[in-house]
């Protein structure tokens, strides 16, 4: 049986605790012991990596939003489903702090990468179980059948992983290739949305 008055309820609980995590990073960054602009120079990696945290933090929390509202319902598997994408979430900030205080460094390089295929990879879960809740002639499954970003996305994080010990600089830039990818919110869910709104209104 599914819930649909609890997908507000979900999605509020979900904003809550993206916003702890973007929280938690920025406490992370420390104001520099010297006084003058060169002394902010030693502070550009970890704000780098915080920058990066925080938009795909953003990313996930935009795309998160539309999915939802674009799924027929919710149900306690799917309930379960957004607390394991939110528990890989909420371990960014400390791949962030790892990254950001070494950020040639090839282990904690493949650790961000790594996390963030283990994010990728519970959201796709997420997306699929709200698929089975929506049922197979939904317009949400329906409009999750092609999904280009979400199969590359895990390939393309993969490749991080490995890069991240020949040149993290490589596997920072598919990091960020990534993030391209998914800046635009999900237009699969507003299609989905737009068509549920024409039946509304035809009805």
């Amino acid at each position: 049986m599914r819930f649909s008055t609890d997908a507000t309820r979900l999605e509020a609980f979900s904003d809550g605790v993206l916003a702890v995590i973007i929280t938690i990073m920025v406490l992370d960054l420390r104001p520099p012991s010297g006084t003058d602009f060169a002394s902010l120079h030693t502070l550009l990696p970890t704000v780098a990596a915080y920058a990066m945290s925080f938009v795909f933090i953003g990313i996930y929390w935009n795309n998160h939003h539309h999915m939802i509202r674009a799924a027929g319902g919710i149900d306690g598997r799917a309930m379960w489903a957004n607390l394991h994408l939110l528990f890989w979430l909420s371990l960014v900030p400390f791949t962030t702090s790892w990254l950001g205080a070494n950020p040639t460094a090839a282990v904690p390089t493949a650790l961000y990468a790594l996390l963030l295929l283990l994010d990728a990879i519970a959201y796709m879960i997420l997306q699929y179980t709200l698929a089975a809740v929506s049922g197979p002639n939904a317009l949400f499954t329906k409009a999750i059948a092609s999904d280009f970003k979400g199969k590359i996305s895990p390939v393309l994080y993969v490749c991080a992983i490995g890069f991240a010990f020949l040149s993290p600089i490589i596997s920072d830039a598919l990091i960020v290739l990534v993030a391209i990818l998914w800046i635009v919110p999900d237009r699969r869910y507003e299609r989905a949305i737009a068509s549920r709104e024409d039946e509304k209104a035809s009805s």
